[in-house]
């Protein structure tokens, strides 16, 4: 096996510490796919680390999907591209990047969906947004707040949905996940601007007209709001 022996791990967060220089590894091309890396006796030795904590670490990069093991053959090199690295990298960015990722996303999304939904898709988007407005009429200020920031959620991916693109529906996620807890981390859920419910409306019915150009304008036209708040309270 290629590549020289690794670094001691230190005593603090040792499993992580395993699993990045597991990771650099992978990446720097010690370990080439479909090699079998050295056993868990052999890698307690060189991180000088317990048998256990090798164990963890490499059952996350196997969920990572960059390791595979083999019973009774060993563990081997799945893939030298680090998905988490990606992700670490969107979770260091600005609210403000992420939030623009996040609208190309739903433009692309909505651009698909008036081409491809279903009668089942535009039901189930209304009906999010009925909920909506349900609890922003009837629920106490703060409670309000939180159960629309759900309903809001529950439209935006029904949306994404309707594209019928799985892999941009995984993506798209990842990414109003992030772009939710980034905003309140940064802002606090007070300084968002309120649910456009009539524009939300307006995205659902140009996806029904099946014109893709009308349901991407409708989408660039709801994603405004967000974006220009983020944009005044960054300056």
């Amino acid at each position: 096996m290629s590549g020289g022996p690794l670094q001691a791990a230190g005593r603090t967060s040792l499993v992580d510490a395993a699993i990045e220089q597991l990771r650099a590894q992978l990446s720097s091309g010690s370990w080439q796919v479909g090699d079998r890396i050295p056993t868990e006796h052999e890698l307690a030795e060189q991180l000088q680390v317990g048998r256990n904590t090798v164990r963890e670490a490499v059952r996350v990069l196997v969920h990572a999907g960059m390791l595979q093991s083999r019973q009774g053959e060993g563990t081997f090199v799945r893939s030298t591209s680090d998905p988490a690295a990606v992700l670490h990298g969107v979770q260091r960015s600005g609210v403000r990047d992420v939030l623009e990722v996040r609208g190309a996303l739903e433009n692309e999304a909505a651009r698909l969906a008036a081409l491809r939904h279903t009668a089942e898709d535009l039901a189930r988007m209304r009906a999010a947004l009925d909920a909506e407005a349900h609890v922003l009429a009837t629920e106490p200020e703060r409670a309000g707040r939180e159960a629309s920031v759900e309903h809001d959620l529950e439209f935006h991916t029904a949306m994404v949905e309707s594209a019928h693109n799985p892999a941009l529906t995984e993506v798209y996620r990842y990414f109003s996940a992030s772009v939710r807890e980034s905003m309140r981390a940064a802002f606090g859920d007070q300084e968002m601007p309120e649910v456009d419910l009539d524009s939300h409306r307006g995205l659902v019915d140009a996806i029904a007209s099946g014109d893709p150009e009308a349901a991407e304008a409708a989408s660039r036209l709801l994603i405004a709001d967000p974006m220009g708040t983020v944009a005044r309270l960054l300056h």
